[in-house]
């Protein structure tokens, strides 16, 4: 009789595991900890004992030098909004504890990152920081080594929001310079002193960042002693870098829309006057797109006093599409005002002429009439008329030429100035006006524009 099912898959399962143990210690190999030579390592419980982590190196007398080094891993976000950044670093800290030195090797010794909370740490903390946090995977991503002579080099990973205030009156041509400042938070400078590592200068990785925005154009590192009346003078190091906006995405974005929206208002000035529903959809829809625009680009950027630089240029071409929509509404209310005066001159001179006309007809029937009596009269009087015409003509001229002088002197009136000054133009003239002057003024426009942003 067989085994049962349950039992002959058990004991399969079992054999597997133990095959599976085998080939893992023949992976592992033996390892005799009697053959590593471990004599040189010094003892750490002696080293820690009467150790006070309390109490800085050295207190008492002169003040510890701490050495700090920075290397810059990324610059992850930058925003405008909330004038901030932030930034992972490796900060590397160094100095000397004459309780931890041993004399009997010249070996330096790594630790686990777990002894650090038995040693005394300088209290380094980012002054302009608004949150940071340690890393801590897989494990914390602490180290920590101890020379013979008692150095102690600290390096931990953080990342850091930090505040950086930005001065955005040129945006998007402006530049800012953004800063990460280390300070003792309770040690002042009687106590604790901070330097730069020789090794700073080679060691930043600022050079390595490729960034979406900016570029980064130089960098600098400071010290200087911070005073502050209610707590004495504290050291402070910082890391000052330049940052530059990439423009081109922004003209592309922004500046080229703007520019060809008010190329295409202009359009209209080559569209006739009749053509109403034409030329007035094309206005309405260029402004209301302008609009839309300006609305977009300034939703990421923080509401600031300032004025910045692509708020100008908007409102520039905003006002160019909008001067071309009243350009047409100037052009058509002179053509309707032109066609009004010609009619009323047609109408006056046609009445003018039907007057006229039966004027003469009844001079003629009169003249008619009259003629027979006259004659008599005319040949009579005829000497005489002669006499009192030629002195009626020489009065009339000399009256003549004192009036002509004092019309001369006479000012005209200021209604008819103002008419001959405010007289309508041809609508197809102010088209043609438009034509030049609104590409004109605005190229004029744009390179006063750019040589007061970009220099």
């Amino acid at each position: 009789m067989g085994l049962p099912s349950w039992i002959f898959h058990t004991l399969i399962f079992l054999f597997l595991i133990l095959d599976r143990c085998i080939s893992l210690a023949s992976d592992i190999g033996d390892y005799n900890i009697s053959n590593t030579d471990i004599s040189w390592l010094p003892n750490l419980d002696d080293l820690m004992k009467g150790y006070a982590r309390n109490f800085r190196p050295g207190i008492g007398g002169p003040p510890v030098s701490v050495a700090l080094d920075i290397e810059v891993a990324s610059i992850d976000h930058i925003s405008e909004a909330n004038m901030e950044y932030t930034m992972t670093v490796f900060l590397r800290q160094s100095w000397r504890d004459d309780r931890l030195s041993y004399n009997h090797t010249n070996k330096t010794l790594g630790l686990d990152s777990r002894f650090v909370d038995k040693l005394w740490l300088p209290d380094t903390f980012i002054v302009n920081a608004k949150s940071a946090w340690f890393h801590d995977v897989t494990v914390e991503n602490k180290l920590i080594r101890l020379q013979p002579d008692g150095v102690i080099l600290y390096s931990i990973r953080i990342t850091s929001t930090l505040a950086c205030d930005m001065d955005l009156s040129k945006y998007p041509m402006d530049e800012q310079e953004c800063m990460l400042d280390l300070e003792s938070y309770g040690y002042s400078a009687e106590d604790i002193v901070y330097r730069w590592s020789e090794n700073q200068p080679q060691s930043h990785g600022l050079e390595k960042l490729q960034l979406a925005q900016f570029t980064i154009t130089n960098y600098s590192f400071t010290s200087e002693l911070m005073n502050f009346k209610a707590a004495g003078q504290f050291p402070r190091l910082s890391l000052h870098f330049h940052l530059r906006r990439n423009r081109w995405v922004y003209i592309i974005q922004s500046y080229v829309p703007s520019i060809l929206l008010v190329a295409m208002s202009w359009v209209s000035f080559w569209i006739t006057q009749s053509a109403v529903p034409a030329r007035v959809s094309l206005g309405i829809t260029t402004v209301l797109t302008m609009t839309t625009l300006m609305v977009s680009a300034r939703s990421s950027l923080p509401r600031a006093s300032a004025i910045k630089a692509l708020d100008v240029y908007f409102w520039i071409c905003y006002v160019f599409v909008f001067a071309a929509l009243v350009e047409y509404a100037f052009a058509h209310f002179n053509a309707d005002y032109m066609k009004k005066q010609r009619a009323k001159k047609n109408a006056s001179k046609q009445s003018g002429e039907g007057n006229m006309k039966q004027g003469k007809d009844t001079i003629v029937l009169f003249s008619l009439s009259a003629a027979g009596v006259n004659q008599e009269l005319a040949i009579s009087n005829r000497h005489r008329r002669a006499r009192r015409n030629l002195f009626a003509a020489s009065r009339r001229a000399e009256e003549v030429e004192n009036g002509r002088a004092k019309r001369q002197h006479k000012p005209k009136p200021l209604k008819k100035t103002l008419k001959s000054l405010f007289k309508p133009i041809d609508a197809d003239t102010i088209d043609i006006y438009a034509r030049a002057v609104f590409p004109a003024a605005f190229a004029a426009v744009n390179v006063v524009y750019w040589v007061a942003y970009t220099l």
